[in-house]
């Protein structure tokens, strides 16, 4: 599976200069927020696949006013064709935004997602716009990670974790990170293609989890 994630800047060669064999065999785009409304609903259409996307720390025009055909994963977990997604955007709280988080408000984000993923026996993608702690993050407390990433990575162990928040620019800049979890972290900012194995998630309805699996083999066919 052929993923192109974005984050944080337009890139004027997908928007500006766009050309269909730029995203040739892309079979999903994952936004990591802080991104123009225009731009999302320009890619979702000129690439036609399906774009799930967070907000970040600049985004709270999308809260009134989200992207049309685009699909928000905030607070939320979904299953896409067996593909588990769970998406918390927003960034370290430094000001007044309600996109921005303290470390506390995080992990209860989290927590209140745990029955969720549960019940789904885990998730595969974490869609996130701010780094782990440690993780691709800076020490300024606007580009601080969450630690509770950490926390969740180790428990669940998810095969990709997406982000943005820390530009090129702003130095140590690392694109990809091996987590201690076994996780594979990818800073998308602007914007990056990757190949994922096919069988980095289970097959739909296959989780593991026997109630789960037969909902969605009941009802989800």
């Amino acid at each position: 599976m052929k993923a192109l994630i974005v984050a944080d800047v337009e890139s004027m060669s997908l928007w500006d200069y766009y050309s269909p064999t730029k995203t040739q065999g892309v079979d999903v785009i994952f936004a990591c927020g802080d991104m123009k409304k225009e731009y999302l609903e320009f890619l979702v259409t000129v690439v036609n696949r399906p774009l799930f996307y967070v907000r970040g720390n600049h985004d709270e025009h999308l809260h009134e006013n989200p992207p049309e055909g685009c699909i928000c994963v905030e607070d939320d977990v979904i299953d896409f064709h067996g593909m588990r997604i769970l998406g918390l955007g927003g960034s370290m709280r430094y000001g007044v935004s309600s996109d921005m988080y303290t470390e506390k408000q995080m992990a209860k984000r989290i927590q209140k997602l745990r029955l969720k993923v549960k019940l789904m026996n885990g998730f595969d993608i974490l869609l996130a716009h701010a780094p782990a702690h440690g993780h691709g993050d800076l020490p300024d407390i606007p580009h601080q990670g969450f630690e509770c990433f950490n926390h969740l990575l180790e428990e669940w162990k998810p095969s990709y974790m997406f982000h943005g928040h820390v530009h090129k620019e702003y130095g140590n800049f690392n694109r990809r990170i091996d987590h201690p979890s076994g996780t594979t972290i990818i800073n998308g900012y602007d914007h990056i293609i990757i190949d994922m194995p096919d069988d980095f998630h289970p097959p739909h309805g296959n989780t593991g989890n026997k109630t789960y699996d037969w909902y969605v083999k009941t009802f989800h066919r």
